[in-house]
């Protein structure tokens, strides 16, 4: 392995008046004469590990295993133990996301995954979205504070997971790799994030790099290292992103969407990378969806229709269960909709006629579409129920149009402006945990994704995670990170003069221009001989 850190066994020979060297220079000589690849280095030892030799290596006969931790420039001692240790050299890789935070443990010697946990941000409750927290603390050091102490409680917490979990100390970790976007690292570092959101967009630091685990009050051994940025919208995160999948290796050209709240796109190869970001909207977290919620356990993640079957009671007309099939998270009764629901709800409900193009409801169509009060304005609109008390409103139909229409043009955009044609490239990667769960056929049908060969449209999962643990186990990777960083020219989506005109084509079902999804209305056209056949 070639991780962030390391532990070695040392025999030395005792001091003697001949060798009087300092216990110090002694563990460092011993270092370069044991290790092939530490021989001609600068070595440097914490202040922590120092105070501990006396009496450690005296009581240990001068046999003791060294723990090492890179500093950026050159491996520094960060601890000592007596004989050779039965801890693990183990090292913590951290996805810093604005909802969830996720910390994976791994043995740095072998690479095992030894456990993972996630949890939500706890910066939450000072705002659901990260505007609200920047704001909150905006020339406030007590308010940004709070902030930064929420973020160091997160982490805390998740090592306490990972303890129970392993029944080893995090604390004992020799390297610690972030991956967040430019927010959520300036909140763990304790910077004021306004830059990030108020022109001209001068952020405190784009390349963050090493630092001590100690000054971020994080309880480590080692060094921290957190993934730099590009620009405000375009963070750590993102880069690491790459890093996991490794677009920029490959000749073929490649796109990378990390599909969230906010859309980063990258599109490019070994040559080039052409990268932007953009708003696609809280609905993919099912944020503006009256019954969404975030995917948790009763949240609707697939929804199937065969509205055929329908079964009618004299008492409440049609069961919702008989034409709407929804499978949820954990198994339990509906509680809402999730992001990955949303798009199959829209797609089943395009397919078979409920809604039209523009994604109006057709109430002619079932006696499940009505219309209903909206507890927030009071007003009435129609809406179809999908399950016993839950409903799927045109608002929310129209309102997650628009979401898919901003992460379609984003896509169209970037592959115009760099002369790409869309069967020039070879892989589409979808990252973020909306791209992991949702269906590719849905989110074709919707034209939310290109009409491509499904195999070129990869689920890349969590890739911000991937990537930090990538770095933690081969730190090789910080000379790619700064070609990524060489490769990357950043486009404002906000100053492209016909976003807005390319958008509004976009907003119909599965576009204005249908014969850019030949599959889907291929469906479209069985579908409707289907129910011919049947009448």
């Amino acid at each position: 392995m070639n991780a962030l850190g390391r532990k070695i066994y040392l025999e030395m020979p005792a001091p003697s008046e001949e060798d009087n060297l300092p216990a110090e220079e002694r563990i460092f000589r011993s270092l370069r004469e044991t290790v092939p690849d530490l021989r001609g280095q600068d070595l440097h030892m914490s202040i922590g590990a120092l105070r501990s030799l006396n009496p450690l290596c005296e009581n240990a006969d001068w046999k003791i295993t060294v723990s090492l931790s890179w500093n950026g420039s050159g491996w520094e001692v960060v601890g000592a133990e007596r004989g050779k240790s039965k801890i693990p050299a183990v090292g913590l890789a951290v996805d810093l996301g604005s909802t969830s935070v996720i910390m994976r443990m791994l043995d740095l010697e072998t690479g095992e995954c030894m456990s993972e946990a996630g949890v939500y941000n706890h910066q939450i409750r000072f705002g659901e979205d990260i505007l609200t927290r920047i704001f909150y603390s905006r020339d406030q050091p007590e308010h940004l504070e709070e902030i930064r102490r929420a973020t160091v409680d997160t982490f805390l917490e998740l090592m306490r997971m990972l303890q129970r979990k392993t029944g080893i100390d995090p604390q004992n970790a020799l390297s610690v790799v972030v991956a967040g976007n430019t927010a959520m690292t300036h909140f763990l570092l304790g910077l004021d994030a306004f830059s990030v959101f108020a022109s001209p967009y001068a952020v405190e630091t784009l390349q963050p790099g090493f630092y001590r685990g100690t000054d971020l009050e994080l309880p480590v051994r080692g060094w921290v290292y957190c993934y730099p940025g590009l620009a405000n919208y375009l963070g750590g995160d993102i880069v690491s992103g790459l890093v996991a999948v490794g677009l920029y290796r490959s000749e073929k050209i490649s796109l990378f969407f990390d599909v969230g709240t906010n859309g980063e796109l990258v599109v490019g190869n070994s040559q080039f990378l052409l990268c932007g970001a953009g708003a696609a909207g809280p609905a993919l977290e099912g944020g503006v969806v009256k019954t969404g919620m975030r995917a948790a356990e009763g949240a609707v993640e697939a929804v199937r229709m065969t509205p055929d079957q329908e079964k009618k009671t004299e008492e409440n007309g049609i069961l919702p269960g008989s034409v709407f099939h929804l499978k949820t998270i954990g198994g339990s009764s509906p509680v809402g909709i999730c992001g990955s629901g949303i798009v199959d709800m829209i797609s089943e409900l395009f397919l078979h006629g409920w809604i039209n193009i523009q994604g109006t409801l057709q109430p002619e169509k079932s006696g499940l579409i009505q219309r209903q009060k909206v507890q927030e304005t009071g007003e009435e609109e129609l809406a179809v129920c999908y399950y016993p008390g839950l409903w799927f409103y045109q608002s929310d139909i129209l309102e997650f149009i628009r979401t898919k229409a901003a992460a379609a043009t984003m896509m169209e955009y970037m592959l115009d402006v760099s002369g790409i044609e869309i069967q020039d490239v070879a892989r589409f990667y979808m990252a973020g945990s909306f791209g992991a769960h949702v269906d590719v056929e849905s989110a074709v049908n919707i034209g939310m994704y290109p009409d491509v060969e499904r195999g070129r449209i990869v689920p890349a999962g969590n890739t911000s995670l991937e990537g930090a643990q990538k770095l933690l186990l081969d730190r090789s990777l910080l000379q790619d990170i700064r070609q990524i960083l060489g490769l990357m020219s950043y486009v404002q989506f906000g100053a492209v003069d016909d976003f807005l005109t390319r958008m509004r084509a976009a907003e119909a079902l599965p576009h204005t221009d249908a014969e850019r999804y030949p599959s889907v209305m291929e469906k479209l056209k069985a579908l409707s001989a289907q129910k011919e056949r049947t009448t």
